[in-house]
């Protein structure tokens, strides 16, 4: 697993130790924090020593004790630190119709001028460059340039100071595009696996990116741009139009990361989009279609007008909701970190950016590999609402994914486990509808298999809403209470709210500690698009590759896994210095078609180990010739 969200990076779990640092020994601590100094520019390890950011040696304990409060201000959800949001405010215009007693004479370069000019309006040449306008007295309707202040100032953002887009060669690439370059690169590494190995033990075919995002890039680099170009004045660029679209994290990594010429594609499904993509890659191995898949999304909505957007839905919790429900005059930096409340009293959910990417792999590939196994999942549930009133709206359909997930485990597993073993990452977007129908899809489906205590978790109390992304964030954070036998907290949780269907759920503040077999990834997105994966334990999966290929297949596996360990364990640490792997290959190896050896049966394509095999599945008949 690869990526990066408000509370870190994913590989090493250290976004997940970041939303458990109280409860992690101190040495653990020190560690992470240096690691957050690293990545976020408080500080730099070089040849095993420690400098601050002035270049200054420092010993390690001292640089994470005077970095401390750096690092926990300027993480996790916080005001949003870009200017604008703030003092600054957001540029806008404001359409105004000017009366005018006399002629207005102005002069302006002549390529500022407007290609149709008023019939009224007389232009005279001043030189080659400048031209004197006339305007007669009457009506005149022009956009007044002004700054409006932010309605909404909360936001879960990427640690402060950290930029993806300084890691490779990023030319005007928009940000969820840079986060997907740095989070596949993220995994990538993580893993211990080499790709290029990888890559030639398989048919090229037999290799799949599933990745997009929920709403596409609408950052100026965007659509963004693009879409508000005429009226900004701006001129549309080449890029915007191509690289806005929602499947282009995936387009991405097959062209400049990976070189994959398999499966690809993107599954868009609102706040669901992660389990989506996820639900093609499981499907295409079960299926025996596909052995190595990367699945991933990669979102980036702190913008003011995705903001406004949500806003004017009275989906987020805005300044003025965050202060009538406390009872305030006046937040600080403090109540804007408090913002999400999932299964309290709350006013709407608090907007993120994050990128989450992970690697599957087939079984029998992955014992083949010695590959690092962090979890299993071995399936993915989508369903609709049926009929709404309102779009936005919560149904039906999330009942039936989630009671499909437990009957699963229950059948994989047993009761017991099921009872006493597992726990739920919720969706817990901190809206007031959310926190009603979601603990009550929870609570039927716990009294249906007679469940007295579900543990539940909600990470979007410390890294916000990234929309497409969240279920990575929540599967991210699954694997990491695997590691670590600790469940986060919900630190903003002062107490449950009474409209929440509590009796059979355990809700808590604090870390608690809880030793799982296996956990269900919950997502209610926007028009109907609910989906709960399941994902177990590396014990659990263990287990079940010894029942299926035998312990001596699992004990060989062991013994190639220490490669790969050591491998993994190398760039972790180098991570942690905030020195970071990233793929970025333009330009290499480029193939157009000429080059391929194409015969009836395979395809030979340079540089590739293995052709590509043209034998297809044919489950129709043949008609007699």
């Amino acid at each position: 697993m690869g990526g990066v969200n408000a509370a870190g990076r994913t590989s090493g779990h250290q976004a997940f130790r970041r939303t458990v640092i109280d409860a992690l020994p101190e040495a653990e601590q020190q560690a992470l924090l240096l690691g957050l100094a690293a990545m976020m520019g408080l500080g730099a390890c070089r040849e095993g020593a420690w400098y601050d950011a002035t270049g200054t040696p420092v010993e390690a304990a001292r640089l994470a004790e005077n970095c401390r409060a750096q690092v926990l201000d300027h993480t996790l959800i916080r005001r949003i630190e870009n200017p604008l949001f703030n003092d600054d405010g957001l540029p806008a215009n404001r359409r105004a119709s000017l009366g005018l007693g006399s002629e207005l004479i102005f002069s302006i370069r002549r390529r500022q001028l407007p290609e149709r000019l008023p019939p009224t309006w007389q232009v005279r040449e001043l030189d080659r460059h400048t031209l004197e306008v006339t305007v007669p007295p009457g009506e005149l309707d022009v956009l007044l340039p002004e700054t409006r202040p932010a309605q909404v100032r909360a936001a879960g953002q990427l640690p402060s100071g950290f930029d993806p887009s300084r890691y490779y060669r990023s030319v005007h690439h928009p940000r969820g595009l840079s986060m997907s370059i740095f989070a596949a690169s993220d995994c990538l590494a993580s893993s211990g696996l080499a790709w290029e190995d990888l890559r030639d033990r398989l048919d090229p075919d037999d290799i799949a990116v599933y990745a997009g995002n929920s709403i596409g890039q609408l950052d100026d680099e965007g659509w963004g741009g693009l879409l508000k170009s005429f009226v900004s004045g701006n001129r549309a660029t080449s890029k915007q139009m191509p690289l806005g679209y929602g499947q282009m994290p995936a387009d991405f990594l097959n062209a400049y990361v990976l070189g994959s010429v398999g499966g690809t594609g993107a599954a868009l499904g609102a706040c669901a989009s992660f389990l989506y993509n996820l639900r093609l890659g499981v499907e295409d191995i079960r299926s025996g279609q596909r052995r190595a898949v990367m699945v991933g999304t990669s979102d980036a909505p702190v913008t003011p007008e995705i903001i406004e957007g949500f806003r004017a839905m009275g989906a987020l919790a805005d300044d003025e909701s965050l202060k009538a429900l406390d009872a305030l005059e006046l937040l600080t930096d403090a109540d804007y970190q408090r913002a999400c409340r999932p299964f309290a009293r709350n006013c709407g959910f608090t907007i993120a950016e994050a990128s989450q990417f992970i690697l599957l792999l087939d079984d029998a590939l992955a014992l083949e590999l010695g590959a690092e196994i962090l979890g299993s999942v071995p399936g993915v549930y989508v369903n609709a609402d049926g009929w709404k009133r309102s779009i936005s709206a919560p149904g039906i359909g999330n009942y039936i994914t989630l009671g499909k997930a437990t009957a699963l485990v229950r059948d994989m597993l047993g009761d017991a486990a099921l009872r006493e073993r597992t726990f739920l990452h919720a969706h817990g977007t901190s809206t007031p509808k959310n926190r009603v129908t979601e603990s009550h899809v929870f609570d039927l489906v716990a009294q249906a298999h007679g469940i007295e205590s579900w543990p539940v978790v909600a990470v979007k109390a410390f890294v916000g809403h990234s929309q497409g992304s969240a279920a990575g964030d929540q599967l991210a954070s699954a694997l990491g209470s695997f590691a670590h036998g600790l469940l986060p907290g919900i630190p903003t949780l002062d107490a449950v709210a009474d409209d929440v269907h509590a009796e059979r759920l355990r809700f808590s503040r604090e870390p608690q500690r809880f030793t799982a077999d296996a956990a269900f990834i919950n997502a209610k997105g926007f028009g109907g698009n609910n989906a709960t994966g399941v994902v177990l334990s590396p014990e659990v999966t263990e287990r079940l590759l010894a029942q299926r290929h035998g312990q001596a297949a699992v004990e060989a596996w062991r013994q190639r896994r220490e490669a790969v360990r050591e491998a993994s364990q190398a760039y972790l640490a180098a991570a942690d210095r905030g020195e970071f792997e990233v793929r970025y290959r333009f330009g290499e190896g480029v193939l157009e078609g000429p080059e391929l050896e194409v015969s009836d049966t395979h395809i030979v394509i340079p540089g590739y180990a293995r052709p590509v095999s043209l034998t297809v599945d044919n489950p129709f008949g043949k008609l007699e010739e």
